[in-house]
């Protein structure tokens, strides 16, 4: 089967025509996608200390669902919020609400009181899960995002990326100065446009395709468009 590349508005009708047409919950579609995301990064043994940075969106739903999965299996998580858990809306709230209730630590960061104590983890961090923007954002990030984005490649922690590093165009790829630099990239579905653009390694690093349960008859439709 031919490579499959998705530009940023066929990677949202993936999950429109998937939930809409074929009748697939979305949180069913987020479950996979962290739990999927968090056995790719089980596999990078020796684990420590994994904190996850998450944003409002459903990028930052999956990060919820990694640190449930990585929490159960007995590896220590923690979750900092980029904005206030009363922005997030249907599954993501969902899946915040069960790691409340789990006890997982998790923490609104306030920037910029909060940028040293995030230094500080982000130092102390074995590997850090970039949940914070999906493939929907357009041009260069902005604060706070763009701050927590420096702080962690100020860091020179080994980073997993969720779908597409923090920042990156899904269309035209980095954006120079705003956008995390990972050490991997686990990508759903299929690729992104802005993850095979020159220059791209330096931010992705080593690129996963994560299966995410989407019926294969979704990417031939949306080709076929």
């Amino acid at each position: 089967m031919q490579e499959i590349i998705l530009s940023r508005d066929q990677s949202r009708a993936v999950d429109e025509i998937a939930i809409n047409e074929f009748g697939v919950p979305g949180i069913i579609l987020m479950e996979n996608a962290g739990r999927n995301v968090a056995e790719l990064l089980v596999q990078q043994s020796p684990l420590g200390q994994v904190t996850i940075l998450c944003g409002k969106g459903n990028n930052g739903g999956d990060g919820f669902v990694i640190a449930r999965n990585l929490d159960n299996q007995g590896i220590p998580v923690s979750v900092f919020l980029v904005e206030n858990p009363n922005k997030l809306a249907g599954d993501a709230a969902t899946n915040f609400q069960i790691i409340q209730r789990s006890g997982i630590s998790h923490q609104l960061l306030n920037l910029p009181d909060d940028k040293k104590q995030l230094e500080e983890v982000l130092q102390q961090s074995e590997w850090i899960v970039d949940a914070l923007l999906g493939t929907g954002v357009q041009g260069k990030a902005r604060d706070p995002y763009l701050e927590v984005i420096r702080c962690v490649n100020d860091s020179k922690r080994k980073v997993l990326a969720v779908d597409v590093p923090s920042g990156l165009d899904s269309n035209t790829g980095p954006v120079e100065g705003a956008t995390i630099q990972a050490a991997i990239t686990a990508t759903f579905v299929a690729l992104k446009q802005g993850l095979i653009v020159e220059g791209e390694r330096d931010y992705c690093g080593s690129v996963h395709v994560i299966d995410i349960g989407v019926p294969r008859k979704v990417l031939t439709k949306i080709i076929d468009q």
